[in-house]
């Protein structure tokens, strides 16, 4: 499968997801069952749009009643009720926000509900375990949905009622004031609605392209000797000109849906008084008064410009982020992991390396209740993990960083001692110590790989002295270390540690697991320090070898090409293959979209 089809499946899998979970039916719901306090809410609402069409329409009176036709005590009279309307907005705003709590605490109290509901559920599922997001979910994000949601509510009761109460009074002091006026309006809200949805996708899509561009910089300044020695320049040329491609062209499109949003705030805001100057003459004509313009120009400064302001920028920061946290809300729990598909049929014998065993009656390796902390009273690192890899399989273990993958490796090879669980390898519990014959069962290749003054044969033949040299430059060349090898003088040629880069040094560490006898080989970010295409080259020929392959993935490729995929973060453990991973844990989308887009 192709990385075009992998990240088409990803994105249809993300599409029936967003269908299955939509927050509009539970949105609907939670509404309905609070008609009163929504009535309540419209009636206070209805008392602001009355202030605001007595504002205007006073300061419209005050002129043609009163200055204008010589009566003072008049005019200052519509001037006190203007101001009366204003003073009584203090109650009014009280009121709204007295109602606003009917909404949002049961709200917030159905989010607590579900979240505590939710670590329960998985608590009981996983004796033992620990749900590690529910004190996130109980305050912060509860928290923020809230105040999201409060937000929203207002802006957009304010800004209908508002522009209500300011039409009425346009039309109150003449008709053809609306004429001038909706238009331009009505016009620039409905291009800032259509523009949020497209603006958004673009805005990530430009993130992820400069994210994307930049990791790639680094890692090729860290690995530009290693991709030398194996001769991937024009890959990597190719990939960084694709990704300054995409970044140019996904800021092009930003920049583009940016001046269409700053034309609609220009329509909306600026247009209607610049509109409403220019028409003066045509108004005056058709028996608008002085006063009435005075109204109007009122109406604008003091209550639809500022309401759509504040509109467009709540709509455009709150509203996004509250969906985003209400999906961690009402979106499908991921279970425990579980054992997932048969195992991968037995690989094909690579020569130079011992045949396989058919015997099938132990896992590779085995994992039961693991639990690790390291101190008394520090979190766990790993949760009462339960895992179980077939032999002959291949498995990547991904997740967030410092989220406990290489404490498993250390613990399956036997240099971390977990507190509860067992562990098993080849059906032999690991406790501490292990015997001779188990330690030649497994290799482990850290991410600092090891080499050692000597020879270039002594390094690559540490874990199996006997290798002959057929089975040596077969290694060699299955890991696409010739060059490199070539470059050092040969086989025989003495190897100083000090003149070789972390990438080299990971290239014959990997050549030296894989001439191995060793049924396990446990790659702990051992690839790192390489570019993508020499470590998909080493990680394929690992996994041709006969025996179990488990890799500490740097790079979601690895996952990919995996038979089947562990999910850590911290909470709970996932367990699959990459297709079940993608269909049941966010997280895991999450983190092959963002590898898709780089």
């Amino acid at each position: 499968m192709t990385r075009a089809e992998h990240r088409r499946g990803a994105a249809d899998v993300r599409r029936r997801s967003g269908d299955e979970h939509r927050l509009g039916p539970s949105a609907r719901r939670f509404l309905a069952a609070r008609k009163a306090v929504l009535a309540r809410l419209a009636a206070w609402s209805v008392a602001e749009s009355a202030q605001t069409f007595l504002v205007g329409y006073g300061v419209a009176q005050a002129l043609d009643r009163g200055f204008l036709a010589g009566d003072t005590a008049a005019g200052l009279g519509w001037l006190a009720l203007a101001a009366c309307a204003v003073l009584l907005g203090a109650p009014v705003i009280r009121g709204v926000f007295a109602e606003l709590a009917g909404l949002t605490e049961p709200l917030r109290d159905r989010l607590v509900r579900r979240a505590v509901d939710r670590s329960l559920a998985r608590a009981l599922a996983r004796p033992g375990g620990g749900d590690k997001a529910a004190v996130s979910r109980l305050t912060n994000q509860v928290e923020m949905v809230r105040d999201s949601f409060a937000g929203v509510v207002l802006t957009l009761r304010s800004f209908v009622f508002t522009a209500a109460g300011a039409l009425a009074g346009l039309l109150s002091l003449h008709p053809a004031l609306l004429l001038v006026v909706v238009p331009p309006l009505a016009g620039g809200v409905a291009l800032f609605l259509l523009t949020l949805r497209p603006m958004a996708a673009a805005q990530r899509r430009a993130l992820a392209a400069d994210e994307a561009l930049g990791d790639h910089a680094a890692r090729v300044r860290k690995a530009l000797r290693d991709i030398t020695a194996c001769g991937t320049q024009q890959d990597v040329s190719r990939d960084g000109e694709r990704l300054v491609a995409r970044a140019a062209a996904t800021s092009r499109v930003l920049a583009r849906w940016a001046a269409v949003r700053a034309v609609a705030l220009g329509v909306s805001a600026q247009l209607p008084v610049l509109l409403l100057l220019v028409s003066v003459p045509w108004l005056r004509a058709r028996g608008v008064t002085t006063g009435a313009l005075l109204g109007a120009f009122t109406y604008l400064a003091q209550a639809l410009l500022p309401a759509l302001h504040t509109l467009m920028t709540a709509i455009g920061a709150a509203g996004s982020r509250l969906l985003v946290v209400l999906e961690r809300f009402t979106g499908p729990d991921e279970g425990p992991s579980v054992a997932g598909a048969a195992p991968p049929p037995w690989r094909a014998t690579v020569p130079g390396l011992p045949a396989p065993s058919r015997s099938r009656a132990a896992p590779a390796v085995e994992l039961c209740g693991v639990t690790l902390r390291y101190g008394a009273r520090a979190e766990p690192v790993l949760d009462a993990l339960d895992l179980r890899v077939e032999d002959g399989e291949h498995v990547a273990v991904v997740g967030p960083s410092g989220i406990g993958k290489s404490s498993l490796t250390r613990i399956v090879a036997g240099l971390c001692t977990p507190q509860t669980g067992t562990v098993r390898v080849a059906g032999r519990e690991v406790t501490g110590h292990l015997p001779a014959e188990l330690r030649a069962l497994r290799v482990l290749a850290p991410q600092q790989a090891y080499v050692f003054t000597g020879t270039v044969r002594d390094n690559l033949t540490y874990l199996r002295p006997d290798a002959s040299r057929a089975a040596v430059e077969a290694a060699v060349l299955e890991l696409g270390a010739a060059p490199l090898v070539e470059r050092l003088g040969g086989l025989d040629a003495d190897l100083r540690p000090d003149a070789l880069s972390q990438g080299e040094r990971q290239l014959l560490v990997l050549a030296r697991a894989y001439l191995s006898e060793a049924r396990l080989l446990l790659l702990d970010e051992a690839t790192c320090h390489l570019d993508a295409a020499s470590e998909e080259r080493a990680e394929e020929a690992l996994a041709r070898r006969p025996g179990t392959l488990l890799v500490v993935a740097h790079r979601m490729s690895s996952a990919v090409r995996a038979d089947r995929v562990l999910l850590l973060d911290g909470r709970r453990a996932a367990y699959g293959t990459h297709e079940e991973l993608l269909e049941r844990s966010s997280l895991y989308r999450d983190l092959v979209g963002h590898w898709s887009r780089t």
